[in-house]
């Protein structure tokens, strides 16, 4: 019979502590494969510091959130308290707490960046469709675990976004009614939801968190990292070493460049830790220096300023079940982007003109929704993020035609589609009483829908794509 052979006869014995471990743990072929000999593209840029970035802040994020639960008391009539305890009372509890909050929205941060770059890119294409995914379900979880830990310093804005963000479940068919007592625990905001979303905040999300990203960092290492150029830097290995040619071990060249963009990142994160904890406003909302009041509604309810993209979009059409279907849809639709743009060519570097504009255009949609979701709930607010709200759905309409190589005829018949739905769209919500508001801004999706549907037909040039090197370029 055949007799397994013991790893110290079939290769050197490592001596001392790390010889040790790695008899009974994979410590140092795990180093090996996810760091020192993990190969990666030779023509990082800026954009590519976000994702080791994002991993910083979740340690940080993990780190605070254990020291500040330890005084945290998750209870209606003391956890407005028990917050004023940590700031006052507790050694470096105001520290910790500031780190914690500057930490949340740091956090998104540098994951809107890295998104971004992703969609730059091409990152999400073939073969990284699966990372894609597990990205955005990275993202979801951040949501849920910012809109949770929202709601812990049971401040007036705490309380009211909660009451108004779980009642959005009651717009859905049939089951929302049911769904929103159970998410909540109760029929409104009461000690049940501050239970449930501690437990979830603290515990659960967390995990799931943990495991995501470390499925995240496998699927990456699995299909490779993708580059400026976006081309496969497997396709040239040396056929001595058989080591991707335009390729580098991430340690220690990356790790030393990562180095540097973490100095930078804490000096910044520290200058607002310090100087401006409450980020004019963006970071603390002032409405959560007061404690919970149920019989005292806010002039003005809003969720923090990362959340205020979707928030505009909700609020956008005076159709509740409608609003939620857009705010799910406008979610859903980036979970659908790989299958979206089918586009051969990755990279932004070598896409047409037209759809350079379009991503830039995106954006900035995306940036100009978060200042209308934080601004008053007024009719003029209301029916101009209506209108960005539809410029944002029509970049993937532009995306998907762009994909297809479209034809003159393609551009048109796309053009004409997107004018009928528009139109029953304003038909839909037509109040003849707003009607001058109502047609003004209606002309922003109309002239966007123009300018990358209309103009590309009479200027060919702007679809006109790069020709893509076979190699990777250095910049």
């Amino acid at each position: 019979m055949h007799e397994r052979s013991l790893p110290s006869e079939t290769a050197p014995a490592r001596g001392g502590l790390i010889g040790w471990i790695d008899a009974r743990f994979p410590l140092t072929q795990l180093w090996r494969s996810q760091v020192s000999e993990y190969y990666a593209p030779k023509n990082f840029n800026f954009w590519y510091f976000f994702g080791s970035l994002a991993l910083l802040v979740l340690v940080n994020q993990i780190v605070t959130g254990i020291f500040l639960a330890m005084s945290y008391q998750p209870n209606v009539h003391l956890a407005f308290a028990s917050v004023q305890y940590i700031m006052r009372d507790v050694h470096w509890g105001w520290l910790i707490r500031y780190m914690h909050t500057t930490g949340a929205s740091l956090f998104f941060v540098v994951v809107y960046l890295h998104m971004f770059r992703g969609l730059m890119y091409g990152s999400y294409k073939k073969p990284r469709e699966l990372l894609w995914l597990l990205g955005m379900l990275i993202y979801l979880c951040l949501m849920a675990e910012a809109f949770m830990g929202y709601l812990l310093p049971w401040g007036q804005m705490s309380y009211w976004g909660a009451e108004v963000i779980t009642s959005l479940y009651g717009a859905i068919p049939w089951v929302g009614s049911s769904l929103e007592i159970w998410i909540r625990g109760d029929f409104g905001v009461t000690q049940a939801t501050l239970d449930r979303f501690f437990a979830l905040h603290v515990v659960a999300i967390p995990l799931l968190l943990i495991l995501l990203v470390a499925m995240h960092l496998l699927a990456l290492h699995q299909v490779g990292s993708n580059n400026p150029d976006g081309i496969e830097i497997h396709d040239h290995l040396d056929p001595k070493t058989g080591k991707p040619v335009d390729g580098i071990p991430f340690h220690p060249y990356y790790t030393v460049k990562d180095l540097v963009g973490v100095g930078v990142f804490l000096i910044v994160a520290a200058i607002i830790v310090f100087y401006a904890p409450s980020g004019g406003g963006l970071f603390i909302d002032p409405n959560n220096f007061q404690p919970a009041n149920f019989m005292q509604t806010p002039p003005d309810i809003h969720p923090l300023w990362f959340f205020t993209p979707y928030y505009a979009i909700l609020r956008s059409f005076p159709n509740k079940q409608f609003g939620v279907a857009s705010l799910a849809m406008s979610i859903l639709l980036l979970f659908a982007l790989p299958w979206i743009d089918r586009h051969p060519i990755r990279s932004i570097r070598y896409r047409s003109w037209a759809y350079r504009g379009a991503v830039v255009l995106f954006g900035l949609t995306f940036l100009v929704l978060g200042v209308i979701g934080m601004a008053p709930a007024t009719l003029f607010w209301q029916r101009l993020g209506a209108g960005v709200a539809l410029v944002y759905f029509l970049f993937f309409v532009v995306a998907w035609t762009y994909a297809q190589r479209p034809t003159s005829r393609r551009l048109l018949t796309t053009l004409a589609a997107v004018f009928v739905v528009l139109g029953l769209l304003i038909w839909r919500f037509y109040l003849p009483s707003i009607a001058g508001i109502i047609w003004r801004t209606s002309l922003i999706p109309f002239a966007y829908a123009l300018l990358f549907l209309l103009v590309p037909v009479f200027f060919p040039g702007l679809l006109r794509d790069r020709p893509v090197p076979e190699r990777v370029r250095m910049r």
